[in-house]
């Protein structure tokens, strides 16, 4: 066989490798450890199978260290992924600085209008969308009907934080492992943030006022952090602090939890028997008010982004658009059962089929129809359990730490609230704060 000069291989490999290279891509997506995207992985086998060539690389991480990778990769152009796993406040402020590419010439088959309006604003900047909606949801109480009935007791449709505490103290039996409240400990403002958060809303509080000035020190902020505090040492489990939303759903799936407060999106985890050893005791009601009921349900979504800096776009949009599809919403169905489809984004999935297998769905719909995220005259911010302005992922976890701090112990509540406060007037104001 002859051998080829170099310049002669070079010209030949341009005009037969570039067809080559564009029809057999692998793209490198970055997800969170969340059980749907585990099934989104699992099942991703039939998109290689219906794409031969593209293949997919995963990269699969706990949710603190995702946002982190995500963040400096995005702001420097790294270039690492193809496919990122992010949330609304990502999506709002990546696409606003054109880090993201938009999400524009979806198939007709995709039916964007059946995208609930709400998770498609709060992927868009400008009426322009910038991730496609794997699941969305808002924050709900699951509770132990068998341990309810035993006690006597009877959760109401839409519970007070009060009356959880109550309920919690009567259904803690520590000899048997039994702790009647878990909540998210694990610091971060994705993590114990979102949940304290909107805890901290439905004492009437809020993280600024409309001069932007943090707001720790008010009453409402001490009566949400009493709270939190002294309910999680009384009723919640050891460890509480290193919780986040995986540890709590392992306790509760193992019968350790009467009471949990979290992301709707548990619903299908909980009641599966084969995941749940308490699936047939598991009740669903509003998540907890005190004060006001403004802001005590939060509004979220999980997403698949692309990267402006990606340079394989055609091919990532392709996955996207088929992971976030009625398609696979079908396939989920077919292979893992319709109380398992990814919830909360699209109305086609609340079927009555849908609503008759998942005894959670009309809680999660109804508390996604009033979780309103707007700024107000009192709150000049977007978001429920988040802010979204750049500086909150940093102020946020740095709260986190504190807030960590005082379910430790290592300082009181009144500590903590004062090194919040003081921690986020200092960095609002090197931010340039009243803008």
């Amino acid at each position: 066989m002859r051998t080829l000069a170099p310049a002669s291989m070079a010209i030949l490999g341009l005009a037969l490798a570039a067809p080559a290279m564009a029809a057999d891509t692998t793209l490198t997506i970055a997800t969170v450890n969340n059980s749907d995207m585990v099934r989104m992985q699992r099942l991703s086998k039939t998109f290689e199978e219906q794409h031969a060539d593209i293949h997919l690389n995963w990269v699969v991480l706990e949710e603190n260290v995702l946002r982190q990778r995500l963040t400096t990769d995005i702001a420097t152009q790294g270039g690492q992924f193809d496919v990122l796993t992010i949330g609304m406040y990502e999506a709002s402020l990546w696409g606003a600085k054109n880090w993201l590419a938009p999400m524009k010439d979806l198939p007709a088959d995709y039916r964007l209008d059946d995208v609930f309006p709400s998770v498609r604003e709060g992927l868009s900047v400008n009426g322009t969308l910038y991730a496609l909606p794997f699941y969305a949801e808002s924050s709900i109480t699951y509770y132990r009907t068998d341990l309810f009935k035993a006690a006597g007791l009877t959760m109401p449709d839409k519970p007070t934080w009060d009356q959880i505490g109550e309920f919690a103290s009567k259904l803690t039996d520590k000899s048997k492992d039994q702790y009647g409240l878990c909540l998210r400990g694990k610091p971060g403002w994705g993590e114990n943030m979102a949940l304290i958060t909107t805890l901290a809303n439905g004492y009437g509080g809020t993280w600024f006022n409309g001069k932007w000035e943090p707001q720790f020190t008010s009453d409402a902020w001490k009566g949400a952090l009493n709270f939190y505090v002294d309910n999680m040492k009384k009723s919640g489990p050891p460890g509480a602090s290193s919780n986040g939303f995986n540890e709590n759903l392992a306790l509760f799936n193992s019968g350790k939890c009467a009471i949990w407060v979290d992301a709707s999106v548990a619903g299908s985890f909980v009641t599966d028997k084969s995941q749940s050893k308490v699936a047939d005791s598991v009740g669903f009601t509003f998540a907890p008010h005190q004060s006001t009921e403004k802001g005590t349900s939060w509004l979220y979504s999980w997403a698949l982004a692309i990267p402006a800096s990606s340079k394989k776009q055609d091919a990532a949009r392709v996955f996207a658009t088929w992971a976030t599809s009625e398609a696979y919403a079908k396939l989920v169905a077919e292979k893992d059962g319709i109380a398992n489809v990814p919830p909360g984004t699209r109305a086609s999935t609340y079927s009555d089929a849908y609503m008759k297998a998942a005894p959670f769905a009309k809680v999660t719909l109804d508390s996604l129809k009033v979780a309103d995220p707007a700024a107000s005259a009192d709150k000049p911010y977007v978001g429920i359990q988040l802010v979204t302005i750049p500086e909150f992922q940093a102020i946020g976890t740095a709260v986190g730490k504190i807030f960590s701090g005082a379910l430790t112990g290592q300082m009181s509540v009144d500590q903590a609230l004062a090194a919040a406060q003081s921690s986020t007037e200092r960095d609002m104001k090197r931010a340039g704060y009243p803008k």
